[in-house]
């Protein structure tokens, strides 16, 4: 990617029981364009005695996308809706005022030997939106727009780019590429971008200005519309931004939002537990700073 104004590496976080690597936010580079926070799972494979299991939690202010690379998550929310997402799918889940949801392996899996793959990323809202009633929609292969162009395979996970649009129901002008190539190819992707611009390389490497750049590296551009780099055989990447928020945006765990005082009323009202529950689900996990309401 022409032009790269930052590299951040992969940091190890932990998710549970479950290690991830962070790469966003980053105390340099908090967000790019509307994305505040990504993860990468995995890989990894579990026994039959190991299960992913994230409790019941809260957000607000935000939505969550999870696009699974293997394996299956079972995702159930306080808005009734009981999913299982699979790998080329989306799930996207738009907190707003308050959502709960839990993310666990599916019951038909919780005893075999099984694989954890994937991309999880929070897209924070609009300010205008930061309060609005919580959703979730589920978006299979069909409603992700691909195409091969000179031989690269592209996929438009969420966003619009290229004259197309995904059946992600973004609120903010924003995009997530995947890109595939089998042969090396020199890409010039500036005039279909716009914004803040970031590239993830999960498998195989990008070169750049005489450089190469290897996996659990996201390239921050200081100019999306001056991104070219050419892509190695057998590479897997993914670019993702879109228009910057004029506002700041704030995160404490896993609340976002432009104003300090609602972040701190959601804190109250799950340290109270007076958010709506999951149907099914007794346990949760408890605010950081609180612990469990006594």
């Amino acid at each position: 990617m022409s032009n790269i104004g930052l590299i951040i590496e992969e940091r190890a976080a932990r998710i549970g029981k479950f290690m991830v690597g962070r790469l966003l936010p980053f105390r340099q580079k908090r967000m790019v364009g509307p994305f505040i926070y990504i993860d990468h799972m995995g890989p990894v494979t579990l026994s039959g005695e190991e299960n992913f299991d994230v409790l019941p939690h809260p957000h607000i202010g935000l939505s969550t996308l999870t696009f699974l690379f293997e394996g299956s998550i079972m995702h159930r929310d306080s808005l009734g809706n009981v999913v299982e997402i699979k790998p080329g799918e989306v799930n996207w889940m738009t907190a707003g005022r308050g959502i709960v949801h839990s993310e666990r392996t599916p019951e038909y899996l919780r005893n075999a030997e099984k694989s954890m793959h994937g991309l999880q990323i929070w897209v924070a809202l609009p300010k205008h939106l930061e309060q609005m009633e919580p959703a979730f929609y589920h978006i299979d292969r069909s409603g992700i727009p691909h195409w091969t162009t000179d031989g690269v395979s592209f996929k438009l996970v969420a966003g619009e780019a290229f004259g197309r649009k995904s059946a992600v129901p973004a609120y903010s002008r924003m995009y997530m590429l995947e890109i595939k190539s089998a042969e090396t190819k020199t890409l010039r992707l500036g005039e279909h971008l716009y914004g803040e611009s970031g590239l993830y390389i999960l498998e195989g490497s990008i070169e750049s200005e005489g450089h190469i750049y290897q996996p659990k590296q996201i390239l921050v551009a200081q100019e999306s519309t001056l991104c070219e780099f050419t892509i190695h055989a057998g590479s897997a990447v993914y670019i993702f931004g879109g228009e910057p928020f004029p506002e700041e945006r704030f995160i404490d765990w896993n609340f976002v939002s432009s104003d300090k005082q609602l972040i701190e009323e959601a804190k109250q009202k799950w340290h109270l537990q007076l958010f709506d529950k999951i149907a099914g689900e007794t346990e949760f996990i408890p605010l950081p700073y609180y612990g469990k309401p006594g």
